[in-house]
């Protein structure tokens, strides 16, 4: 915790001549692109791993018409071929689950009111007049939805919201195209496809869901959330086109 609050210090410093009091707000911001860069890769896996799902459909398809009456044979033919291709069904769930430690690290960062047992001076840092330690319900308390405070978060909501919407509709597409490449759906026979299957449908509706994340925890936190979202929309949109 004392490294990584030296760190995000030692950035703000650096962008204080271009971002003034905003400074240590931007340095998350860099940060938070530093970690999607470093995941990059493993999404550009996850994408390639999800077109080679899909273009394995009509073998799937087949096994399924061989070996539809032996469920146990099916279920390690269909095994054999993923392992044959080298594809894992749950390759796309890897980027999000590394990201987690960077997000918790930020929320525990900006929640400690001391580091190493001194005062946290990260606390003391704002984006315009919002506190990077207070939350939704501090701004409502401190000036109202329209304060200084209040205006900082009615600003991510709506960027959130945009980025919700571009979300929400690129999921859509992604679960359809997947679903009619799919024919009858997700094949309960292949491993993790349950599981991948309830991910599927509640996916188009996940970003909507960061809008509450935004308003319960710290705004650093918060700040991380709403860049990594934005990142994610993007990236997706290229990835999967």
């Amino acid at each position: 915790m004392s490294v990584f609050a030296s760190l995000v210090e030692q950035l703000a410093d650096l962008l204080r001549p271009l971002f003034g009091l905003s400074a240590a707000a931007a340095a998350i911001i860099a940060f938070t692109a530093l970690v999607r860069l470093l995941v990059h890769p493993l999404s550009r896996a996850a994408a390639r791993g999800q077109k080679a799902r899909a273009a394995l459909q009509p073998r799937i398809a087949e096994l399924r018409r061989k070996h539809g009456k032996n469920p146990e044979k099916l279920q390690k033919a269909v095994m054999e071929l993923h392992a044959e291709e080298k594809v894992s069904p749950l390759s796309g769930c890897l980027p999000s689950l590394l990201q987690l430690p960077a997000f918790f690290l930020l929320y525990h960062l900006f929640s400690s009111g001391s580091i190493g047992g001194e005062p946290n001076a990260l606390l003391t840092h704002q984006l315009l007049d919002a506190p990077l330690g207070g939350r939704w319900a501090d701004a409502l308390a401190d000036g109202g939805a329209f304060g200084g405070a209040g205006v900082v978060y009615i600003g991510l909501f709506a960027v959130v919201a945009v980025v919700a919407y571009f979300s929400y509709r690129l999921s859509r597409r992604m679960t359809e195209a997947s679903a009619a490449t799919a024919g009858a759906g997700v094949d309960p026979q292949v491993p993790g496809a349950a599981a991948m299957g309830g991910v599927m449908k509640v996916m188009p509706f996940m970003s909507f869901f960061t809008l509450v994340t935004v308003a319960v925890v710290p705004l650093a936190a918060a700040l991380y959330v709403v860049t990594s979202t934005t990142w994610s929309v993007i990236e997706r949109s290229v990835l999967y086109r």
